[in-house]
């Protein structure tokens, strides 16, 4: 999605917008974890304003992610929804000598006429996902012998006697 810098007014003026996902499936559908499959497009609004070269936008954006649990690799559906707020200052002049100064650190820069706000929404909809993806907080994952789901199977191992090197400790009687 671009906008027009000449076109952000001084008063807030509201956006709606269908941001297409398409980069983020790619991203993901390249690795051998597959942890996310997003929709075709995620729907959101924001407002937008200006106050001298700097550019406030604050919005919002909702949608249904299909994930895969972390512990039992199930497919599963969840909704995200985000409010996001960040604020594009105009570039300066690049100064060969001078590095990033601490004042700089937070900031984000825009330059030239027109701004590609999909980087930066997309940015704001990886921040929404969660970082361990569960299909159920109960979730008991897999059974790392037998392979069985553990929250709908029974696990098909033998129960383990456990490390051999720590028998004499199961067998300590303490008295007091």
């Amino acid at each position: 999605m671009k906008i027009a810098v000449n076109g952000i007014p001084e008063s807030p003026k509201e956006i709606n917008f269908s941001e297409r996902m398409d980069e983020l499936n790619r991203i993901f559908g390249e690795g051998k974890a597959r942890d996310f499959r997003f929709p075709p497009s995620l729907d959101g609004s924001f407002v937008c304003y200006r106050s001298g070269k700097d550019i406030f936008f604050q919005g919002s954006f909702e949608g249904m992610v299909e994930g895969n649990c972390s512990r039992c690799l199930k497919s599963y559906s969840f909704s995200i929804a985000k409010n996001f707020d960040f604020v594009l200052t105009h570039e300066p002049l690049p100064a060969k000598s001078k590095g990033l100064n601490l004042e700089d650190m937070g900031l984000s820069f825009y330059s030239g006429e027109e701004i590609n706000l999909s980087p930066l929404i997309q940015e704001q909809v990886l921040l929404a996902l969660p970082t361990r993806p569960l299909c159920d907080e109960r979730c008991l994952g897999i059974c790392g012998g037998c392979g069985a789901n553990l929250s709908s199977e029974t696990c098909l191992c033998d129960s383990s006697p456990g490390d051999s090197r720590m028998a004499f400790f199961r067998n300590l009687r303490l008295d007091r």
